[in-house]
């Protein structure tokens, strides 16, 4: 792929310097303009999304920073907050600075060692060496991506576009069909990295956490749909009830988190099964939810490195009001993050 960018810049110096006059020069710019359309990009902080740095939240950074050294990497120099059910780390920038993405959601229904748990599993992609958050592989997902998504076909398209679109045909299932392959060879890599990543995090913050953690993500599709039915509740209220939104941020993590401990132990069974038949997974670069938390419980119990006291949890809390808000007062508006 990083293949492809480079013969198309190569050409376009190559049409500019030797062919020469005007058709070697229209040749060329086409060449590099598109060298350059398709060259991996270093990845951005999210734009309208909090984003916290070490004079932020320092007794974040702190906790951040223990579970990095538990699980042998290096911490993270920025945490961005969002409203997903998820949790995940990237770079940015051109020198790869690392990027902790937390979403709101998912931290509030944690109990404190769950959440060490969390953060341990998602560091451990870095100590892992995972190849998809590599520079090679990971860019060239990403370049993959936002190939695919520049030859989308343009929606409710006039007389023009819809010429356009039928040319895009070709050209988005060439990189369709590209992205699921690279996909695909790396995806036996990718689970054996999840794997890992959920040993290291048992190591950081204890076996039954980790397990905890696996079992709050069964629950994620039910939150997703409870915070929708919050967002619609508000919708309905009129206008003056989503202006009011701030006002009302702390009652919806209240209620989030009183929404989860409400479910009872035998509904995560159930959950639990029906993941077994059903293959229950995060996402198509995860194993299976149930052969993660099988995996962890038929290996060696593990005791916590990492341990998150109750002051510390209420120091860092205090670090989160301000994102907290903003984050459910977009949830409230209906802007739930993937």
């Amino acid at each position: 792929m990083h293949a492809v960018t480079v013969v198309l810049a190569v050409g376009g110096l190559w049409c500019g310097v030797a062919l020469g006059g005007g058709i070697g020069v229209v040749a060329g710019v086409v060449l590099l303009a598109l060298a350059w359309l398709l060259a991996p990009r270093p990845g951005r902080l999210p734009e309208g999304r909090p984003v916290l740095l070490r004079a932020d939240a320092p007794e974040l950074f702190a906790l951040v920073d223990e579970v990095a050294g538990a699980v042998g990497t290096r911490s993270v120099d920025a945490i961005v907050v969002d409203g997903s059910i998820n949790a995940a780390v990237t770079s940015y920038g051109i020198r790869g600075r690392r990027l902790l993405v937390l979403g709101m959601p998912l931290w509030e229904i944690l109990t404190p060692e769950e959440r060490v748990a969390l953060l341990g599993h998602e560091l451990a992609h870095y100590a892992n060496g995972d190849i998809r958050n590599g520079l090679v592989v990971g860019s060239a997902v990403r370049s993959l991506t936002v190939w695919h998504h520049i030859v989308q076909p343009l929606p409710h398209a006039t007389g023009l576009e819809m010429i356009v679109n039928a040319l895009y045909v070709l050209p988005r299932l060439l990189i369709g069909g590209w992205l699921i392959l690279l996909i695909r060879l790396t995806s036996r890599a990718g689970m054996r990295a999840e794997y890992l990543a959920d040993r290291l995090a048992a190591r950081t913050a204890s076996t039954p956490a980790a397990a905890g953690l696996m079992d709050r993500l069964l629950i994620t599709e039910a939150l997703g749909v409870w915070l929708r039915t919050e967002a619609n509740r508000a919708a309905l209220r009129g206008p003056r009830s989503t202006r009011h939104a701030t006002d009302r941020a702390g009652e919806l993590w209240e209620r989030l988190t009183a929404y989860a401990e409400s479910i009872p132990e035998h509904e995560y069974e159930r959950q639990r099964r029906a993941g077994a038949r059903r293959g229950h997974q995060v996402d198509t670069t995860h194993p299976p939810t149930h052969l993660r938390r099988t995996s962890l419980l038929a290996g060696p119990s593990e005791t916590a490195a990492v341990t998150l006291q109750a002051h510390r949890s209420d120091l860092i809390a205090a670090e989160l009001a301000a994102p907290r808000t903003e984050v459910a007062r977009r949830l409230l508006r209906g802007a739930l993050d993937d």
